[in-house]
């Protein structure tokens, strides 16, 4: 009888032992899938993160305008600079009057309507007041010196000056910009004008 009561608690520590053992190995086992399923995961983010910046739409160029410089404009290289100040003088030669008005606050949209608007023979150029003083140098139009203050748009009219103040009017009214862009001055023979001067010109017949 003993030896049958020692054989079944025998049995029993031995049930107890694999019961514990299975316990003990148990949360090792979890801590591996744990760790694979971490892993797996983080690739998995990792694979979508680098799609997203693949897929990313690439930063827009700015347009090179007569607005944000440029051969045009504001020329920012030796050769452009030159290039402007040739082109200013050839506009400059052809001119009956010049006048000019504030450049800042006009989107691109809005100047490219505002060239469209003007008379044939009238053009509208924004230009840096350092080429506007090499370009007018020794010509009728030097006085245009005390005008060249800030950002300004300069309109070069060669013969419709009556036509080329009333787009400009026109425009402005339009687009809202009366109160902000009004006509700073302008330059006929060699004489400079006021906003009313130039008005008053704009209003007096034509020479044809």
């Amino acid at each position: 009888a003993n030896n049958g009561n020692v054989a079944c608690v025998r049995q029993e520590f031995g049930k107890r032992s694999q019961y514990h053992n299975r316990e003990e190995e148990e949360p090792i086992t979890n801590r591996v899938n744990r760790e694979e399923t971490k892993m797996k995961q983080s690739l998995v983010l990792l694979g979508m993160a680098a799609g997203c910046a693949a897929f990313a739409p690439a930063p827009a160029e700015r347009p090179q305008t007569s607005l944000y410089g440029g051969a045009q404009g504001g020329a920012t290289t030796l050769e452009g600079k030159k290039n402007t100040v040739s082109a200013v003088k050839e506009l400059l030669d052809s001119s009956e009057m010049v006048f000019t008005v504030p450049a800042s606050g006009m989107t691109v949209a809005q100047v490219q309507g505002l060239r469209r608007s003007l008379p044939e023979g009238t053009t509208a150029k924004v230009v840096k007041n350092k080429l506007m003083s090499r370009a007018i140098e020794g010509t009728e139009y030097e006085p245009v010196n005390e005008m060249l203050k800030g950002a300004n748009m300069w309109f070069f009219i060669e013969e419709d000056i009556g036509g080329s103040v009333k787009s400009w009017k026109k425009f402005v009214k339009d687009e809202a910009l009366a109160e902000s862009h009004p006509i700073l001055g302008g330059n006929i023979e060699g004489t400079n004008y006021d906003t009313a001067g130039v008005e008053q010109i704009s209003k007096l017949p034509s020479k044809i």
